[in-house]
Parts: structure tokens; C-alpha cells; sequence
């Protein structure tokens, strides 16, 4: 059995828990999970013993290609989805029909209770996702690849940064760099941000020049060639030291390595969260922290589980979370560390390797 038929195997065990008869996946990246076509415009449907891939006449060569033996319903020119969706439904003897409620528009929810009328529609959220969350053994060398990518591009860029650079300048050669290192592009649009503007955990590059101020913050990631996702962030110094940053930094370092020090099967993500929370505040910067420590990856760059004070879920082995806390201070600058980790059984693994301790942050400038 192929890793997407396993999984819909898995997914039917949920769907049959939840009390429906079948689920109509919605979501793009979930019917990708659970098939591998990475085309767009086409929903799954899964019950029973069925499975059958609705899509149109555009990706016929490419459905084959990639989903050899999926069931596939390709409604001809003229043909509405909806009617592609009722004549699918119909012929798993749906009286149930789960919906991915959460990823579909109200307009869309509307048109298929229209259109099946008699069957009743259930929300059956999360189900997918919730198979998302533990990743399998080649997800698990896919994100690999795609740490891979991220730090050969880092390294490109931290060798030949200059000053005269702008944010975006940089931001773009990242892309350029992830490209040629073979990633489809970044995760997300790089974030650079050069002193002051370091406060801002979600900046967006500007023509602010590299040497504007002594240090520079790069969050990038790579989305790799089959669609796995990286997310690292360093903080590089580019001129005359600041014991404030030092200290600032030594502080997030060490809530950072504390935090992923704690990670294994059965810590909720609350707890983690705490270990690196109660080290800021602590020091007492702890109202300059002000987001969750970090999220799940996969074929998402933020999907389940998250690490942050309001998830009392344990973790689980092949779950891959950041470790990301930040401490972020107007008009001075913040400090972010970032480091990909995979639960394992016997506790963790770090995926990342980019130097981070305070003495390699700095640039010999």
C-alpha cells in the first residue's frame, strides 16, 4: 500500500468515528496530503472503500501521472463542481456528507446543501489535519530537504552580506538562493530587519540599508521540492557591539535551548511554552514576548501543534514544531531564535544547524 492510500485508511477510521459516511475534502493542501496531486480547483472524496478525486479535464495527464489508480470524476466542460460533488456523493450512499467546514467558504457550503438536498451535510473539522500533525518517515526527509535548502541559502547570504544592501535587496537574493539550492522558493516572504525595525516580530523588508544599524534579523525557510516547509531565524550583528543586545540575546538563547531541552512525548505544548516563557520573564522582559513559542510544519509553514499557553495537547513523536521566542523592544530592536524540531520517541531531534551562539551571531566586519 502507497503512503496517500494509507492515510486515507487512517482518515477513514476518523470519518467513521465522527458518524458520517463520507468526508468531502475541500482544502487543497489536504487533498494534496492525501493523494499527492499538487494541482488546484479539485476536491477528494473518502468513505467506505471509496475514493474519488474531482477535478476537470485540465489536469487529466497530471492526475495520472501523479495519483496512478485514484478513482477520478473529471466533470466535462459545462459541468458545475457541484454536480460532479452530487453524483460522487450519491454513488457512496452518503447519507452523511463531513465538510471541511473551516476551509470552506459560506457560498460554497450554501451550493452543496442546495445541491444535495436530502443528504445531510456535517462539519467534520480538522480530521485531516489532525493526521497532518504526525509526520511519516518521508515527510520527515522532506522537511530535512528543505532545512537543507534554507541554511545553503543562509550561508550564501551571510558570507556576502555588504552594507550598502537594502532589506529587500537581501530578501530577494534568499529567494534566489533557496531556488538554486533546489526549493521551489521560500516558505513565506523572507522577513529582514535591520535594528529598530527587529521589533517588529512580522516586519516587511524595506530600502533600509544592512548597515543602518549594528545587527540585522533574517527569518526565512524553504519550501522544498514536494512541498515541505523550513522556518529558521537568526539574528546576525554587522557592527559595534551593544551590551544591551548581548544581553537581550544571551536571554533568548537560553529560554530557546531550555524549551527545546523539554521537548519529548507527552510535554503539552503549554508546558514548553512556560520553560522558555518563565526564562524572559524572569529577566524581565517578559511583556516584550508577546506570541506563542512556536508552531507545527509540514506542507503548511503554520499547522498544528502549537507550543504556546493555551494548548494543553500532548505531544506526540513525528510531530515537527518551531522553537522560536523573541524579545522585542521599540525602537531599539527585538531578537529572535529559530530552530525546526522533530519529536521523537525517545525525546527530540533538532533539524536545524546554523550556528546561533552569541560569538558566531557577530560578523567580521
Amino acid at each position: 500500500m502507497d503512503r496517500y492510500a494509507a492515510r486515507r485508511d487512517k482518515l477513514r477510521r476518523l470519518i467513521k468515528k465522527a458518524k458520517a459516511d463520507a468526508l468531502l475534502i475541500t482544502n487543497f493542501t489536504n487533498v494534496t496530503y492525501l493523494t499527492g496531486f499538487t494541482g488546484d480547483d479539485s476536491y477528494l472524496l473518502v468513505g467506505g472503500d471509496e475514493a474519488v478525486l474531482l477535478s476537470d479535464p485540465r489536469y487529466t495527464t497530471q492526475l495520472k501521472e501523479e495519483c496512478p489508480g485514484l478513482a477520478t470524476e473529471i466533470r466535462p466542460p459545462g459541468t458545475s463542481m457541484m454536480a460532479s460533488i452530487k453524483k460522487v456523493a450519491q454513488r457512496a450512499k452518503a447519507a452523511v456528507l463531513g465538510i471541511e467546514a473551516t476551509s470552506m467558504t459560506v457560498a460554497v457550503a450554501s451550493a452543496i446543501g442546495k445541491e444535495l438536498a436530502g443528504i445531510e451535510l456535517a462539519p467534520c473539522n480538522g480530521l485531516v489535519e489532525q493526521l497532518r500533525e504526525i509526520k511519516d518517515r518521508h515527510e520527515i526527509a522532506s522537511l530535512k530537504g528543505a532545512v537543507v535548502q534554507a541554511e545553503r541559502a543562509f550561508g550564501v547570504i551571510r558570507s556576502s552580506l555588504r552594507g550598502e544592501q537594502t532589506e529587500l535587496a537581501v530578501a530577494h537574493e534568499i529567494e534566489a538562493q533557496v531556488r538554486l539550492f533546489g526549493g521551489r522558493g521560500c516558505s513565506f516572504p523572507p522577513i529582514v530587519a535591520v535594528g529598530p525595525r527587529a521589533a517588529l516580530p512580522h516586519a516587511r523588508p524595506t530600502n533600509q540599508t544592512i548597515d543602518a544599524a549594528g545587527f540585522v534579523l533574517i527569518d526565512w525557510g524553504a519550501d522544498g521540492a514536494d512541498g515541505y516547509k523550513s522556518d529558521l531565524t537568526r539574528v546576525l550583528v554587522t557592527g559595534k557591539i551593544s551590551p544591551k543586545l548581548e544581553a537581550i540575546y544571551r536571554v533568548v538563547l537560553r529560554a530557546q535551548e531550555r524549551a527545546i531541552a523539554a521537548i519529548r512525548p507527552g510535554v503539552t505544548g503549554r508546558k514548553v511554552d512556560a520553560v522558555a516563557r518563565k526564562i524572559i520573564d524572569d529577566a524581565g522582559f517578559g511583556k516584550y514576548f508577546g506570541h506563542g513559542l512556536g508552531h507545527g510544519l509540514g506542507l503548511d509553514i503554520h499547522e498544528g501543534p502549537r507550543l504556546a499557553k493555551n494548548n494543553d495537547r500532548p505531544l506526540k513523536a513525528g510531530m515537527v514544531v518551531t522553537v522560536e521566542p523573541g524579545i522585542y523592544l521599540p525602537g531599539f530592536g527585538g531578537v529572535r531564535i529559530e530552530d525546526d524540531v522533530l519529536v521523537t520517541r525517545g525525546g527530540h531531534e533538532v533539524l536545524t544547524g546554523v550556528a546561533k551562539q552569541w560569538e558566531e551571531s557577530q560578523l567580521p566586519w
